[in-house]
C-alpha cells in the first residue's frame, strides 16, 4: 500500500506524547501516523478509528511491526466518544485527525473517487453505507445539486453544472460525469484546472457527510482530552479548515467581559489554548508529495 502521510513529523511532535500516553488516531487509514505514534508510547495505548474495512484489515497487520498496544475500531470518528466509553475510556492524552482522502483510495479506480480513472460512481469511505455518488448524481433535485456544488465545491458554475447533469441522466461512471462537468463551464475556466475537481469534492463530502462528522468528532475529541492533552488536525480544503479554525478559536477565546481586566479569576479563563500558528508542509515535503500542497495543521491543548 503506497500512501505518504502528510505533515507526519510535525503532527506527531505537536501532540507532545509521553511514553504512557493514551492516544486516539481518528483517521487510521493505512497506518502511517499510527505507526509513528506507537513508537513513542511503548507503555501507553493507541485507539485508532477508520470506517474503511480495507484500511482496517491492512493496518491491523501493519501496526504489529510497532507494538501490540493498540485497538482498532471500525467506525466513523464521529462515534469516538460512544465507542471509547464502551471500552471504559473516558479521558485521553492526544487525538490526531488527518482529514485527507488516502492515496490508496484515490488510486483504486473502483472506489470511484477520481475523475481521472473510469469507474462506477461511488465515493463511499464506508463501503457498507447506502448513499453513494451514483444516487446523488442521478436522483438529487436541481436545488440540492446546486447547494452541494456551491457550498461544498465552492463552484461559481454550480447552477449550469447541475442543470447539465440533470439533462444528461443517467450518468453511471466517473469519466462520464467529468465530461458533463467539463462541458458545463466556459473554455477559459477549463484551461485553469479541471472543473471536475471541485464537483467531485462536493459529491464526496455529501456522500460521507464529512463536515457533519468533523464537527461531531472534533467536539467529542476536545471533550475527552485530559488536562495537558492535545488535539492536532490536518485539513486539506478550506471548508474543513474553517470548521477547525473556528472551533479552536471559540474554545480558546477569553470572554470580552473579562478581557483586559488586571485580575482575572482562573475559573473564568478558557479551558483550551491554541498551540503555535498553523503549520504548512515544508518545501522538501511539497517536492516529495504533491498531494500535500493544500495541507494545514492546527493544534490545541486543554489547559484546565
Amino acid at each position: 500500500m503506497k500512501h505518504i502521510s502528510v505533515l507526519k513529523e510535525e503532527s506527531i511532535n505537536g501532540l507532545n506524547l509521553k511514553e504512557d500516553s493514551i492516544v486516539v488516531d481518528a483517521t487510521l487509514g493505512f497506518g502511517g501516523h499510527s505507526g509513528s505514534i506507537l513508537e513513542k508510547i511503548k507503555k501507553g495505548h493507541l485507539y485508532a478509528f477508520d470506517q474503511d474495512s480495507e484500511a482496517v484489515s491492512y493496518s491491523a497487520e501493519f501496526l504489529k511491526k510497532f507494538g501490540t498496544n493498540f485497538t482498532i475500531i471500525n467506525s466513523n470518528f464521529r462515534n469516538m466518544k460512544e465507542e471509547l466509553e464502551k471500552l471504559g475510556v473516558k479521558k485521553v492524552d492526544a487525538v490526531l485527525f488527518d482529514l485527507g482522502v488516502s492515496s490508496v483510495q484515490l488510486d483504486e479506480a473502483e472506489r470511484g473517487f477520481s475523475y481521472h480513472k473510469d469507474a462506477r460512481l461511488d465515493m463511499r469511505m464506508n463501503k457498507d453505507a447506502k448513499l453513494d455518488a451514483h444516487f446523488i448524481v442521478n436522483n438529487y433535485s436541481l436545488d440540492d445539486l446546486i447547494r452541494i456544488f456551491r457550498d461544498y465545491g465552492e463552484s461559481k458554475y454550480a447552477r449550469s453544472i447541475a442543470k447539465n447533469i440533470i439533462n444528461n441522466r443517467p450518468i453511471d461512471t466517473t469519466v462520464e460525469l467529468a465530461e458533463v462537468i467539463k462541458e458545463s463551464v466556459p473554455e477559459h475556466e477549463r484551461r485553469k484546472h479541471h472543473p471536475a475537481r471541485q464537483i467531485f469534492q462536493a459529491i464526496r463530502i455529501e456522500v460521507n457527510d464529512e463536515l457533519g462528522a468533523l464537527r461531531e468528532g472534533l467536539n467529542s475529541a476536545l471533550d475527552m482530552l485530559d488536562v495537558g492533552g492535545r488535539c492536532a488536525v490536518i485539513t486539506f480544503q478550506s471548508l474543513e479548515d474553517r470548521i477547525v479554525k473556528n472551533t479552536f478559536k471559540e474554545k480558546s477565546m477569553i470572554p470580552d467581559a473579562i478581557k483586559g481586566l488586571p485580575n482575572i479569576n482562573k475559573d473564568d479563563l478558557p479551558d483550551f489554548k491554541i498551540v503555535g500558528k498553523k503549520i504548512k508542509p515544508s518545501t522538501e515535503e511539497l517536492l516529495n508529495n504533491n498531494r500535500s500542497h493544500s495541507a494545514i495543521l492546527r493544534i490545541i491543548e486543554r489547559v484546565k
